[in-house]
């Protein structure tokens, strides 16, 4: 499919198909009561799973790379949630037949890197909890850093149509597979689909006003204010895009939006971590977009696991980002 990165992206791919498997049996077993009553269980089960898969595969692959994830399997061995260990288990063993819970803990420990290396790899085994557990949209997020730039991105989004301007898209599920300066495909989740990669682009759209953006649906970590207010500068009236986790950058980057923003809450001191952009950001850039920090600032990657040179994230489709970060601007000399 690539020119370079060919095993890279090959791996990447199979290792986040096999994981958005797993997520997408535990959120379909779900019952109402998960959100009723806050349950995290499942979301547990799933984060642990799929970052058991995902890391088996990039050891057996790449046994010289670290990874940098989320998760490690501390919580996961005390003796108070040996039924959870018991479901993640049960899980993985649905894929790998002979897994015990030894293996797994391995597996999931094999993400425990900490620090910045020339070649790593991170990964955020579901990114929007709450997504997952309304049964909406989340992510697998998976990328691949080389001299500290991201240069492999496998973006897996399990209920995200190929099509939203259809009541019957023909696939629900995608992967957005990125190898920076060769482009991005987007491909079935479920491998068994009879649909090709479809290589994207984002939009052609010129003019800011005529952008629209994606946000997510809660404002845990991101001024939604601001970006209300930088929209209105812009001249932009249509309402955002609301969707969780990085599958907003698969939307700036097949050109649903044209515009996203994670900018800091006022009155906090919130760090972004890299496993919540690498692979996202990669996907935008990839496709004809630009990613920077709010400040116009390029990614500083070297500091892993925080982007701890940045703050927050601006991603366009290439066309009017420095507009839109002076725009920002004028806004908060304002504020």
């Amino acid at each position: 499919m690539f020119d370079v990165y060919e095993r890279e992206s090959r791996v990447a791919l199979t290792a986040v198909r096999a994981a958005a498997s797993l997520c997408q049996t535990v959120q379909h077993e779900m019952d109402a009561s998960v959100l009723e009553k806050e349950d995290r269980t499942p979301v547990t089960v799933a984060d642990f799973g799929s970052q058991a898969l995902i890391c088996r595969a990039l050891r057996d692959a790449f046994p010289g790379d670290p990874v940098i994830a989320e998760e490690d399997s501390a919580a996961l061995q005390k003796a108070d949630h040996a039924d959870v260990l018991h479901q993640v288990v049960d899980r993985v063993r649905a894929q790998i037949p002979d897994a015990d819970a030894e293996a797994v803990c391995d597996w999931i420990d094999h993400g425990n890197a900490t620090s910045y290396r020339d070649r790593f790899w991170t990964l955020d085994p579901i990114d929007g909890t709450k997504g997952f557990v309304r049964g909406d949209q989340y992510a697998i997020a998976l990328a691949l850093l080389v001299d500290g730039r991201p240069r492999v991105a496998a973006l897996g989004c399990p209920n995200l149509p190929d099509d939203f301007s259809v009541e019957t898209p023909e696939t629900k599920g995608q992967v957005f597979l990125a190898v920076r300066d060769e482009g991005v495909l987007q491909l079935p989740v479920d491998a068994e689909e009879a649909v090709g990669p479809v290589p994207i682009h984002t939009s052609d759209t010129q003019v800011p006003s005529e952008g629209r953006f994606t946000e997510s649906y809660v404002s845990a970590h991101s001024s939604h204010d601001l970006a209300v207010e930088v929209g209105h500068r812009l001249g932009i009236d249509v309402p955002p895009l609301r969707i969780d986790s990085q599958a907003k950058y698969a939307m700036v980057a097949r050109g649903n939006a044209e515009i996203y923003f994670r900018l800091p809450r006022p009155g906090t001191d919130y760090v972004e971590r890299i496993w919540d952009h690498a692979a996202g950001s990669l996907v935008v850039e990839a496709a004809g977009g630009t990613v920077t920090d709010m400040h116009g600032m390029a990614l500083d990657w070297t500091h892993a696991p925080l982007l701890a040179k940045n703050e927050g994230i601006v991603a366009t489709n290439g066309h009017f980002h420095q507009e839109v970060l002076e725009a920002l601007a004028e806004q908060n000399a304002q504020a």
